[in-house]
């Protein structure tokens, strides 16, 4: 188990976290799509890293994160549900010629991942006891 790398991770979601709201704040809501997407990302690899489990692919990380800790019910479907949307969002938000988020689309992402992002808080604060 590597708690250290974990905490590392779960830091980097935090000041993602906080890229995206500086983003958002400016009206910038693509870039704010893609900084939330990162910081579920980053939150997600932090709970692999106890299990010393990665993947090249952002959907490896997504499929491990769901086989590994929500299907036995250690994290929530939502934060799955999550972590997936914002995968595909970001997807359009940077690859998309005409995708122009609006503010609401951008509030309603930002408060999904910080949802996650606390969750795997929790979780890692209940396994460092």
């Amino acid at each position: 188990m590597s708690i250290e790398l974990s905490r590392w991770r779960l830091e980097k979601a935090e000041r993602t976290f906080r890229e995206g709201e500086q983003l958002l704040e400016a009206g910038s809501y693509n870039g704010a799509i893609n900084r939330f997407y990162y910081a579920a990302f980053h939150a997600a690899r932090a709970l692999l890293a106890l299990k010393r489990l990665d993947s090249a692919k952002h959907s490896g990380v997504i499929s491990l994160f769901n086989r590994e800790f929500v299907k036995p019910g250690l994290i929530s479907k939502e934060a799955s549900t999550t972590l997936s949307r914002l995968f595909n969002l970001r997807a359009e938000a940077d690859y998309d010629d005409f995708k122009s988020f609006t503010l609401e689309e951008a509030e309603e992402a930002k408060d999904a991942v910080r949802s996650l992002i606390d969750e795997v808080s929790a979780f890692l604060a209940n396994i460092s006891r």
